[in-house]
């Protein structure tokens, strides 16, 4: 069974534009919504409503395969919040065997995430009262233990703060055994709460922030040698230098520093082993962009093309096509899509379909892009920009409107006899018509550019909203759907291609 299957229900039903659409199998749905999971309302979804309709998918999936999803989710997607959402769930639905335990062990990869979850759970399961935590589940419990086993003390002194959940009340609430006396000394360290600060560019710069400084130069001073400590340390970690290349650049480090930082950013291995989602280059960017402007600094374009090499590194696990195969990227510009991917964030579901459209942009040798709204329009953009190209698409959205006609990409297909082999839309699947008189829609047009135009081209729906609802039937007629937010789509887009699917790579998981 191949995970792009629609519901062997013949059923259609409306789309929150009140379009039609096709109902996915459980298993379809619920991985779509995870991997575009976030905790805030969406568009067209409340938060609330995301988790009932979360809950009400793991309830009718079998166990193990919600087990082996959170796994493929932290590990595979490196996502951090869903998978500890899945393994409470689970927790709660789940008992009689190890499951609930090795899922909770297997998505725990950082020591912070043992807190973390005891927090999820709590939340989740509405706990009050002093003791929140009592009747822990005795699975999670076990899996909790075993997480305990996987850290030494620079990893918890990392992550070792002042929270609502301690490290110090975990390791009472689950009362792990320690492998040997050197464990049990850092257990001990941790029930007593004297865990060595480590040396992190947190704690550095908090404790640079106490001191009194007799003026603000002395501190600009202060904290510009404390910046290139730091940058010179060798120990700020990747994601720490995106965060802060605006703070490196306000706080005037010399060149030479600045040549350092761009040596991290553009490290092959480095990037690789970072496994940073394509939207944070993008606010990264967009921050040294700010700041240019702010400070008209010399060294800010030393960093964009920093940033644009790293991403260009970043592509090269993508496969790609080569020249005999025509590809065309479009991207929905609609006001839906205009919605952030959380509370805290300024990136939009609108950035991260372009971010992914300019990185494979980039893996293919006979490509065309565009966007679409009221209309489809496409655009001509170098290869090798990425970032600078998401930004010119960025300030050319209104050129098309604001609505979800997806159809007018192929019409415009059929109505020039133009051969494509690979059509791809970055959208959020709420597809519609603006003008319902002419009766169109993005089904019928599809069957049309199939029997004329291009017998045996594929459409790929890049799902970026999770709502579990299709806008074609999904596996007939060449049409299939792939979705999430990290540029690991384009494994579950090349195994499409060779005959696989995400739900192959999620049966894989060792539990």
């Amino acid at each position: 069974m191949k995970f792009n299957i629609l519901s062997r229900f013949k059923t259609q039903f409306k789309n929150h534009q009140n379009e039609k659409a096709f109902m996915m199998t459980p298993k379809m749905e619920l991985y779509t919504t995870v991997v575009t999971w976030n905790l805030n309302n969406s568009f067209y979804e409340k938060s609330e409503d995301r988790l009932t309709r979360l809950r009400s998918l793991i309830a009718k999936c079998d166990p193990v395969f919600v087990g082996k999803l959170a796994i493929y989710t932290r590990t595979k997607m490196h996502m951090r919040s869903v998978p500890l959402v899945l393994v409470t769930e689970l927790a709660k639905m789940h008992s009689g065997d190890n499951l609930v335990a090795q899922v909770t062990n297997g998505v725990i990869c950082r020591a912070d995430e043992i807190t973390e979850l005891l927090a999820c759970y709590e939340m989740m399961n509405e706990r009050q009262g002093t003791k929140k935590l009592n009747r822990l589940s005795k699975q999670l419990q076990k899996g909790l233990m075993m997480a305990f086993n996987k850290f030494d003390e620079y990893q918890f002194a990392k992550y070792n703060r002042d929270s609502a959940i301690k490290f110090r009340d975990a390791l009472f609430l689950v009362h792990p055994k320690a492998k040997n006396e050197l464990q049990q000394d850092l257990f001990d360290k941790i029930a007593k709460d004297t865990l060595q600060t480590p040396y992190t560019w947190e704690t550095e710069l908090s404790a640079l922030g106490k001191v009194g400084f007799d003026s603000t130069e002395t501190k600009a001073i202060a904290f510009r040698h404390k910046w290139e400590e730091l940058i010179e340390s060798n120990k700020l970690g990747y994601m720490a230098v995106l965060r802060n290349l605006r703070n490196i650049l306000e706080a005037g480090v010399s060149y030479s520093h600045i040549e350092q930082v761009c040596d991290t950013l553009t490290d092959p291995a480095k990037v690789i082993k970072a496994k940073q989602f394509p939207y944070r280059y993008l606010s990264a960017y967009r921050e040294l962009l700010t700041a240019r402007n702010v400070l008209n600094d010399g060294y800010t374009a030393e960093l964009l093309d920093a940033l644009e090499i790293a991403v260009q590194i970043s592509t090269n696990t993508i496969k790609g096509f080569d020249q005999d195969t025509h590809v065309l990227l479009a991207c929905d510009v609609s006001g839906s899509m205009q919605k952030a991917v959380s509370e805290n964030s300024k990136v939009l579901l609108y950035d991260i379909g372009l971010m992914l459209a300019m990185l494979l942009q980039a893996r293919c040798k006979n490509v065309r892009v565009g966007m679409f709204g009221d209309i489809w329009k496409t655009i001509i953009v170098p290869k090798r920009n990425i970032l600078a190209n998401v930004q010119e698409f960025y300030k050319r959205e209104g050129e098309v409107g604001y609505s979800t006609n997806g159809y007018r990409v192929i019409e415009d297909l059929l109505l020039r006899k133009k051969k494509m082999d690979k059509i791809m839309l970055f959208t959020d699947c709420q597809l519609w018509n603006s003008d319902p008189a002419s009766g169109k829609d993005i089904q019928s047009m599809w069957l049309r550019y199939k029997r004329e135009v291009v017998t045996d081209a594929r459409l790929y729906l890049f799902d970026l909203g999770g709502y579990g609802q299709a806008p074609l039937q999904l596996l007939q007629n060449e049409v299939y759907l792939i979705a999430g937010w990290s540029d690991k789509i384009f494994d579950v887009l090349d195994a499409l291609e060779h005959g696989g699917s995400a739900l192959e790579a999620i049966d894989k998981i060792e539990l």
